[in-house]
């Protein structure tokens, strides 16, 4: 579990591809938050997406990512160079300063308009209608592991404004329009729609309706009760 609160930023320093899984090894550009170094084992976000640290050293970490992380997440874009925003796990007892983020990324959100407001920038992020009705204005979202408040959104968009002090502590400094962003919608939102889903004929975020149960009442029902 995460806070969305990124707490460095890393370089990626090789990439071994196998199929569509891939081996990262990533350096760190700033010591990462945390009483105790890293350890075998622990989850890291790496974009928002969670990784599990295999080997380490002091200022660098590998992890592998399955086939399915590269093809849901922007992880399969990264190129050695690239910067990437890193939190370690949330311990408990800490401060909750974001918002929960399980590092389960839903999908892909681009940049359609980045503009200044102040010495803000405003976003605006399109991405698939199936995830519209787990966004809402002033509700939360992680994008590349960032949590933001939403200011405006719609079936499948939605907006954010960024600050300068996330802009210079992340990768959100580098996005331009037609950046793909990592997105993870509210996880309560999430929980809401599915139990909610029955009586709604709401989709479950996975691109399918979600079932409704069988009614007893059948047109054999009424019959045999006279109707």
């Amino acid at each position: 579990m995460f806070t969305g609160l990124i707490q460095a930023m890393g370089r990626v320093a090789s990439l071994e591809a196998r199929g569509g899984q891939t081996r990262l090894r990533v350096g760190l550009l700033a010591p990462l938050a945390g009483e105790r170094a890293l350890v075998g084992g622990e989850s890291i976000a790496v974009n928002g997406a969670c990784l599990t640290v295999e080997t380490f050293g002091p200022d660098w970490f590998s992890a592998y990512a399955s086939s399915e992380t590269m093809s849901r997440t922007n992880l399969g874009a990264l190129s050695a160079g690239a910067v990437v925003n890193l939190e370690r796990a949330l311990a408990l007892g800490e401060r909750l300063g974001g918002h929960l983020v399980s590092g389960h990324v839903d999908c892909a959100a681009q940049v359609a308009l980045c503009e200044k407001a102040g010495e803000s920038t405003r976003f605006r992020f399109t991405f698939p209608a199936e995830y519209g009705p787990q966004v809402i204005a002033k509700g939360s979202v992680a994008l590349d592991g960032v949590s933001l408040t939403v200011n405006n959104c719609g079936s499948d968009f939605l907006e954010v404004n960024v600050i300068p002090a996330t802009q210079r502590e992340t990768t959100i400094g580098g996005w331009q329009p037609g950046y793909r962003a990592n997105m993870e919608t509210d996880m309560i939102g999430k929980y809401v729609q599915r139990m909610l889903a029955p009586w709604t004929g709401s989709t479950s975020g996975e691109g399918r309706a979600a079932a409704e149960p069988a009614s007893p009442i059948t047109e054999d029902f009424l019959r045999r009760h006279g109707f």
